[in-house]
Parts: structure tokens; C-alpha cells; sequence
């Protein structure tokens, strides 16, 4: 059901859509006028949705496959935002609304368990940016969501993204506290490795592969089949709960709809080069025969590799560590297969920057819609402000870091969750 209207009023709770109509540009306008619909259901906008996503900037994370897997999981109340100019689609901004501390907060679908968030934009429009003016793309929005949210929030997105700048840059915003990091690869593998100590690089490889031989051996797995990937995943799950256990920290993953997700995410393989998820593994051969070392969680699109997850067993093989042993072989793996980023996401551990040459900064967009919004969006700011303060104490955050023992051997990337 879709209804025009010329003012912004409170549409039944049975719409599927609400439709602003902006009035015409003036002649000082370089664009064509905008039309903001908001949207309760994926489906209608499909074949649009999966058109934006054929573009390589836009992320995975706000693909139709990811975020409709998380919708048939979770079930929140959705406010999808899509922007049309000449008849076309030129912006879809996934969002879902969720209550936090009685105040409803339009997100990202997802957001949670997401490294890096864009939205959806054509070519088009992130070339001319926020037209005719930022405040009125702000106004607009702010307008649309009223009665449904009190606060958007939107976290996590690059302002700068492989040489492209997003358009939420003319927007105010808060810097991050997390920032992500990635490794370029090439081709040649010897080219990747070369951005690192190439030679100690090796020399560890070595010596991580001579202990596992000398337990018998070890397999690089991907799962393919159904029976392999839920093996896998509910190895993963039990791997994470008994880690997370010995670190007096809850279980992110624990939650019956976050481990649906993920299982919905495996069934969603269409056996291309893109995949929403794959799980890979080390497993052990000779004295812990068919015994799983490590797993890590991946996602591709186009070339852009995003570690989403990892786990270790620590009472298998710890001397020869695999969880970086198999980043090792993963990331080869993804060279070879012509990937050009391999991103371990948000969050900022020793292992990471060891791998990483690329160190991304991401922000957060706060618009208020109401004036309870207005305050939670004072709070956030502050909150964020003070992790970032607290990360950028070398000695604080250290102590906070000791918290996660052994983090340098366990590749949690616990994605969204390290606050």
C-alpha cells in the first residue's frame, strides 16, 4: 500500500509506505527535486535495493540478503528511507528501530554486527552530495520519521571509502571511537606480504607450520556443504561461549536470533564469488584428527573481503597459534582469488595492526527527531567521546585491553562490539 500526500502526517500502522513530496527547485537548483518515501517492508523496493547493490562502494552490510536476514530473524519495526530523483532510486537508507533506555532509535538493519556502514547510493548521487543543501536533507528526514523515532542514529561509516566521499560528509558528525583496519592485497602474494616484515612474516609462518606438522598435520577447509556449515557454525558458537565465559564477559553471539542470523546468512551462499558468509577452518590431522583449531567468518563482495567473525579452541595446538595461522591461509587464499581488500573490521587489537597497513576512521550521524531524541543524542555523543578519550590513553586503555587476555591468539572480531 502507498499513499502520496502533500503534508507529513501519521500514516496507519498497516502502511507499507509513506510518500513526502518536495516542493520544485528553484532555478538555482542544479538537481532535480527529490521525493523521500519511507517504507515498513523490504520487499517493494527489491529490485531496486539489489540494483544499488551491485555497486562496489556500497557496503555488504547493507545489502538486501544480509539485511533481510536479520529482519526474518529479529523482527524490528523497519523505517526504510528511499530517495528518487527523475523517476530513479538514488539513495536507500536500511533502517530499523529499536527502543533503547525507552528511547526509539532508527539504525541501521544490522548495525550491531556490522564493520562498515554506507547505505545505498548511485553513483549519481554521491557525486552531487546533499543537494540543494545538507540542513534541507536533514529537515527532510527528520520530517519522514516523525512518530516513528526519536533519534537516528547511524554508526560506523567511512567519510572517505576507497577514494570516494561519502555524502553524509557534508553532515555534522562524531568521530567514531572505533576505527576499522584493512590489508590491500595483490595478485602475487609475495606483493601482499611485502607491505608487512616480509621475511618475519615468513619466518613465523614456518614456525607455526613445523608445530602442526609435527602433530600430524593440519587441512585448510572451507564449508560447502549444508552439513559442514552448520558443524562449523555451532563448533563456532561453542568456541565463543567458552571464550567469552573465561573472560567474565557476555556472550554477544548467545542469543537464539543472533545465531539464526548467522545460520540464515550460510543457507544464502549462491555459490558465486560473492557470499553474505563462508566459513573457513583449520582442522588438525594425526593425534586431534578431525579436531577444529580455529574458524573465521568471512564475507565478500565484489573484491572486499571482511573478516566477520573468528574462534579459537585453546586447548588445541596453542603453542603453534592457529587463529593467526590461519588468517595466513585465508588471506593467500583471497589474494589469489582477486580480492583487494582484506578488512578485519572495527576495533583495534595488536594482531590487526600487525597485518594492516590501512587504518580507516569512521563516524557516526546523529539527527534528533524529538526532544527526547534531542537529549540521547547529547548522551551518545558524550559516551562516544569518552571511549575515544579512553582509547587514546595508551596506559588506560591497556588496562581495559587486559580484560581480553591472550587477545593477540583469539581473532574474536566480535564485529560492532568492540566499544
Amino acid at each position: 500500500m502507498q499513499t502520496t500526500i502533500s503534508d507529513v502526517h501519521m500514516m496507519p500502522a498497516a502502511s507499507a509506505v509513506e510518500r513526502l513530496d518536495v516542493a520544485a527547485p528553484t532555478a538555482r537548483q542544479a538537481v532535480a527535486p527529490m521525493q523521500l518515501e519511507l517504507f515498513r517492508q523490504m520487499e517493494p523496493l527489491e529490485s531496486e535495493w539489489r540494483r544499488l547493490d551491485a555497486d562496489n562502494l556500497n557496503s555488504l552490510h547493507q545489502s538486501y540478503d544480509w539485511c533481510a536476514a536479520w529482519v526474518k530473524t529479529h523482527g524490528h519495526p523497519l523505517a526504510i528511507l528511499r530517495g528518487r530523483q527523475d523517476g530513479e532510486t538514488c539513495f536507500i537508507l536500511p533502517m530499523e528501530v529499536v527502543r533503547t533506555n525507552m528511547i526509539r532509535v532508527a539504525q541501521f538493519i544490522g548495525a550491531r554486527f556490522a564493520n562498515i556502514n554506507t547505505g545505498l547510493f548511485s553513483e549519481k548521487f554521491r557525486a552531487q552530495g546533499l543537494q540543494p543543501s545538507p540542513q534541507d536533507f536533514v529537515e527532510r528526514v527528520t520530517k519522514a520519521l516523525q512518530g516513528q523515532a526519536d533519534l537516528v542514529s547511524l554508526q560506523n561509516i567511512p567519510l572517505e571509502w576507497r577514494g570516494d566521499k561519502h555524502p553524509f560528509s557534508a553532515l555534522p558528525v562524531l568521530e567514531h571511537q572505533n576505527h576499522a583496519f584493512q590489508l590491500p592485497l595483490y595478485p602475487d602474494f609475495n606483493r601482499t606480504i611485502a607491505q608487512l616484515n616480509a621475511k618475519r612474516r615468513r619466518k613465523k609462518f614456518r614456525n607455526q607450520q613445523r608445530k602442526l606438522e609435527a602433530v600430524g598435520g593440519y587441512e585448510h577447509i572451507v564449508a560447502s556443504t549444508d552439513k559442514e556449515k552448520s558443524t562449523l557454525i555451532e563448533r563456532f558458537f561453542y568456541q565463543k561461549a567458552v571464550r567469552f565465559k573465561a573472560l567474565g564477559l557476555p556472550n554477544v553471539f548467545h542469543p537464539p536470533e543472533t545465531q539464526a542470523f548467522f545460520r540464515l546468512l550460510l543457507e544464502r551462499d549462491s555459490g558465486g564469488v560473492d557470499v553474505p558468509l563462508q566459513l573457513h577452518a583449520l582442522r588438525l590431522k594425526g593425534e586431534h584428527e578431525g579436531k577444529i583449531a580455529a574458524i573465521a567468518g568471512l564475507s565478500r563482495k565484489g573484491d572486499h573481503v571482511i573478516c566477520q567473525f573468528g574462534s579459537i579452541d585453546e586447548e588445541l595446538v596453542p603453542e603453534a597459534s592457529p587463529g593467526e595461522f590461519l588468517f595466513w591461509l585465508v588471506i593467500e587464499q583471497a589474494s589469489l582469488d582477486g580480492a583487494a581488500i582484506f578488512d578485519f573490521g572495527v576495533g583495534d587489537q595488536d594482531y590487526k595492526r600487525r597485518w594492516c597497513t590501512v587504518e580507516t576512521v569512521q563516524h557516526d550521524v546523529l539527527l534528533p527527531i524529538s526532544a527526547p531524541g534531542r537529549l540521547a543524542a547529547i548522551a551518545q555523543r558524550g559516551v562516544t567521546r569518552t571511549k575515544a578519550v579512553i582509547k587514546g590513553n595508551p596506559q588506560l586503555y591497556a588496562l581495559i585491553q587486559r580484560l581480553r587476555a591472550h587477545a593477540d591468539e583469539d581473532p574474536t572480531l566480535a564485529t560492532g562490539t568492540d566499544d
